[in-house]
């Protein structure tokens, strides 16, 4: 059985919302292809246990960077992401 990291990993995608919304809350001026980058290393780079499941959303929580992504568990669309305090 894969684990949800190996499943968000392989069939993350994007809307064109999100890149402007990923920008505005991150405070940051990157393309596309850098933020889809910048997710995909988010994603490796955080533990399992980081992952949790709350209702239809999965929330990626990574303290090394402060980044928190939210990301649809049904289609695995990236719905938003945080920063950490």
């Amino acid at each position: 059985m894969r684990s949800v990291k190996e499943e968000i990993a392989e069939k993350i995608c994007y809307t064109e919302l999100v890149y402007g919304r990923i920008n505005k809350k991150l405070n940051i001026e990157l393309p596309n292809n850098k933020i889809e980058e910048m997710v995909r290393s988010i994603i490796n780079e955080t533990e399992e246990s980081a992952f949790q499941q709350k209702g239809k959303n999965i929330y990626v929580a990574n303290k090394t960077r402060k980044i928190r992504l939210t990301i649809n568990s049904n289609t695995f669309r990236i719905i938003t992401a945080d920063k950490l305090k």
